[in-house]
């Protein structure tokens, strides 16, 4: 069986762009390559309106309703007048520009400035707003261009009904965890202690990395790569464009610049009004690590010999999806030696994997104190934990791995009624109130037949005897 001649075409052009590149990673230049492949085509399908060569033999209208936004973090699919063949190519470490915070993703689709005309606020092809999904990036230090208007010539050739203020999705790169965990390892670069401590201090302070776990939060940290700004005036981020790093000031300070338009514009006033400043320790950028939103604001340095520290949005989303995989597949592997939990289905399981935090508590640290209302359940990983109670003296119980506590506090929604505290060095895997209930479904009324304080003459140390572990 004979492959169609468009697929052959389409692979042996892969090919060719395989081989000049030489991309070290493959799948995000195939993603990149076929994703301007299509943006090509949807222009293509713009200028010429209803095609009698449509492969697809669908009206202009309905791919563009199928295709909004962008593609793959490229600004915008709208190419004046190259076509299609000319605007596919790969762009260099030369074309990217001499700027040390160049983005990543460019947008390849730019129209020439023959073919750009002022926008007014007031023109039906500017969103309210909003950036522009049509705007251009000319360059590193060089500032955002114009928008399509309709008196332009790629604007004459658009269907009559083009909605061109239609809201534009956010997009974000489609990454797949690998099955074998080990394939895929986070850039690393040098630091001494000094920087690191600085760095902990900043990020542990942004939003976005509070929930993270000690081994992500380590690696977010490692990933982060030295970008030396030398001069003043150097600007870092422009309003409008495509944001795909994250920055933590290290040296020097920042003006940031918003421009009520959505992005900067030419003149002395350009960037707008002057909204914030900031110094060592700050950072900004972090809506860049989620998605590839435009950037809301510029942001301008405002001395010599400054230092920022990158993380771009790939590297971020990699490190938190490749852990979240593994320890997905930990504690699945884990709650199946939990013998509390073994009345739980394999996706009743999965759906508690989900939803467990890990927390790590260092020797002699408290887990749960005594007269605490109880709003966790907790699971040992790894580790040790000793059981106190008020007035009863030594150690009433040792937790070990694989071993639950906190659960009856929740059961009967009464404050907890000893204390535990760490050994060793411990981790343990917690469960929510709400969670506890809604997803242990059939393990709860086995905890309830398992609690020793409903059971007749059990004294504090007779817990010792009963089949349940004693709980606090």
């Amino acid at each position: 069986m004979s492959l169609p001649a468009e697929y052959v075409e389409e692979i042996n052009m892969l090919e060719r762009d395989v081989a000049r590149s030489q991309p070290k990673d493959i799948l995000q230049f195939c993603a990149n390559h076929f994703n301007r492949r299509l943006e090509a085509q949807r222009s293509e399908f713009l200028i010429k309106g209803q095609s009698t060569h449509n492969p697809f033999k669908m009206s202009v209208m309905s791919e563009v309703d199928r295709f909004p936004g962008t593609l793959g973090g490229l600004d915008g699919p709208r190419d004046g007048h190259r076509g299609a063949s000319e605007s596919i190519r790969e762009e260099t470490e030369e074309e990217m520009g001499s700027s040390p915070t160049s983005p990543v993703f460019r947008n390849t689709f730019a129209a020439g400035p023959e073919t750009r005309t002022p926008i007014t606020p007031h023109s039906p092809f500017s969103p309210r707003g909003a950036a522009n999904i049509f705007s251009f990036d000319s360059g590193a230090g060089g500032t955002r261009g114009n928008t399509l208007s309709p008196n332009s010539a790629f604007g004459h050739d658009m269907p009559h009904n083009f909605n061109m203020n239609r809201r534009t999705s956010v997009s974000a790169e489609s990454l797949m965890p690998s099955a074998a965990s080990d394939e895929w390892t986070p850039p690393t670069y040098p630091k001494t202690e000094e920087q690191m401590n600085r760095l902990r201090t900043a990020v542990a302070r942004n939003f976005l990395f509070t929930s993270l776990e000690e081994d992500q939060f380590s690696q977010v940290l490692m990933a982060l790569n030295e970008k030396p700004i030398p001069a003043q005036g150097t600007r870092v981020i422009t309003q409008g464009d495509v944001g795909d790093f994250f920055y933590v000031v290290d040296r020097g300070s920042f003006d940031v610049y918003v421009n009520n338009s959505g992005k900067i514009e030419s003149g002395p006033n350009g960037m707008g009004r002057k909204v914030n400043s900031v110094g060592p320790g700050g950072s900004f950028g972090e809506l860049a690590l989620m998605y590839n939103a435009p950037r809301a604001a510029t942001i301008i340095s405002t001395v010599p010999h400054a230092i920022l520290w990158s993380l771009d949005r790939v590297t971020f989303r990699r490190i938190l999806m490749e852990n979240t995989f593994k320890r997905r597949r930990m504690y699945e592997a884990f709650l199946e030696e939990v013998p509390i939990l073994t009345a739980l289905t394999m996706a009743e399981r999965a759906k508690v994997a989900d939803v467990l935090q890990t927390h790590t508590f260092a020797p002699g640290e408290t887990i749960i104190r005594e007269g605490d209302p109880g709003d966790n359940f907790y699971i040992v990983e790894s580790g040790t934990a000793d059981v106190f109670k008020t007035g009863v003296e030594g150690i009433l119980k040792t937790y070990r791995k694989g071993d639950y506590f906190g659960e009856l506090a929740l059961l009967n929604d009464q404050p907890r009624a000893a204390s535990i505290i760490a050994r060793t060095k411990i981790k343990v895997a917690s469960l929510g109130k709400d969670g506890f209930v809604r997803l242990l479904g059939p393990a709860v009324d086995i905890m309830r037949r398992n609690d020793p304080t409903l059971k007749e003459d059990v004294g504090p140390l007779d817990h010792m005897e009963t089949s349940g572990p004693f709980d606090p």
